[in-house]
Formats: structure tokens, C-alpha cells, sequence
């Protein structure tokens, strides 16, 4: 079991300091601005809240979206509290237990608390980047995102449609942040253009 409160908590500072000229700035996620990881990750609280309670959503799970357009004037204060929510229902031992249900997919609780971790990880440093501002990570929720994605990229060494995509070289010797975000199909070193007046 995993304390996802520090991820999901400096994902939400990091929402709080998106400037609303920032929702159509690119971000390292191929094809995906800040808006749409915004509502990327709306909506992946939402499901992921809903697997660790075993609740079926209204409407039932679906895949995850990615469009700024269906943000509403609200997301400033509803993904930081949807974020507090999935932290809190992972707290619960019972949560990492039996089979459950996220983004159409049954799989192990177990395995979907370290996915939600894993994209709240991930996407936290996509939004951070995208927006230029400061990201950090505990090392023991890095590590366990870590060996997620190394076993996925292990059974799936050109990606996996949805989730990740084909792995960026990373030197063996670089810190695990930067090879958990290259095995995700990210350029660890990639950052906003400065836009010059």
C-alpha cells in the first residue's frame, strides 16, 4: 500500500499555478497541451477514485479524455479537490485488494493504485514543465512508478497505445526521475520555449 497524498498534493499546487494564458502551451505528453492534461487528469481522479472504492462511475468507466475544451470555469478548485479524493480513497487497506474496474479495464487493485500513482507522477511533471514550474517527487513514489513502467515497458518495449509511448533513451547512470521519464516516452530534459517580447 502507497501514500499517494504527496503526488496527488503537488499536483494540485501545480494546478493552482497554471495561468489561464498556460491552457494552450505544449507539455512533453506528445500532442497534449496543458488544458488537456488538466482534463486528462480530472478525469483519471475521478476513475481511479471510483476503482479504489469498487463504486461503478455514472455512466460507466471509459477511456481517459484529453480536451481543454471540457474544463469548465471550475478547475481550479475541482481537480485540486478530486485529487485530495483519490488520495483519500487509497488510503484505504481494502483499496489495494480484490479485482476492480478504471478506464474500461478490469485489473487488480493493487495495480491500479500504482497506475493512479504512476499518472498523477507523471502527468504532475508533464503540467509542471509545460507551465515552467518547479516539480518534485518522494523517492519511494518515484521508485514504485518506476518499476511499473519498467515491467509494462518490459512486455511492451514500443509502448503501449494509451499509456505510454516508445521509451526515450536514458544513461543508465541518470537519476530515476529522469529513467522513469524516459521509460514513458518522454524526453527528460524537454522544457517550455521561452517566449521572447
Amino acid at each position: 500500500m502507497l501514500d499517494l497524498e504527496p503526488a496527488t498534493r503537488t499536483l494540485a499546487g501545480l494546478v493552482d499555478g497554471i495561468r489561464s494564458d498556460q491552457l494552450t502551451a505544449p507539455t512533453p505528453c506528445r500532442d497534449a497541451t496543458v488544458g488537456d492534461l488538466l482534463d486528462h487528469v480530472d478525469g483519471l481522479s475521478m476513475a481511479f477514485t471510483a476503482a479504489a472504492t469498487k463504486t461503478p462511475l455514472d455512466g460507466g468507466s471509459r477511456g481517459p479524455s484529453a480536451d481543454a475544451s471540457r474544463l469548465g470555469p471550475d478547475w481550479r478548485t475541482r481537480i485540486p479537490r478530486r485529487l485530495a479524493s483519490l488520495a483519500g480513497a487509497w488510503c484505504d487497506a481494502a483499496a489495494w485488494t480484490g479485482m476492480t474496474h478504471a478506464g474500461g479495464v478490469d485489473l487488480p487493485g493493487e495495480v491500479a493504485g500504482v497506475v493512479a500513482l504512476d499518472e498523477v507522477i507523471v502527468h504532475g511533471w508533464d503540467i509542471a514543465v509545460g507551465s515552467g514550474q518547479s516539480f518534485t517527487c518522494e523517492p519511494r513514489l518515484a521508485q514504485a512508478a518506476y518499476e511499473f513502467v519498467r515491467a509494462s515497458v518490459a512486455q511492451n518495449p514500443h509502448g503501449t497505445p494509451g499509456l505510454f509511448g516508445p521509451p526515450v533513451p536514458v544513461p543508465d547512470d541518470a537519476p530515476l526521475f529522469d529513467r522513469l521519464i524516459g521509460l514513458t516516452g518522454r524526453d527528460p530534459a524537454w522544457r517550455a520555449a521561452v517566449k521572447h517580447a
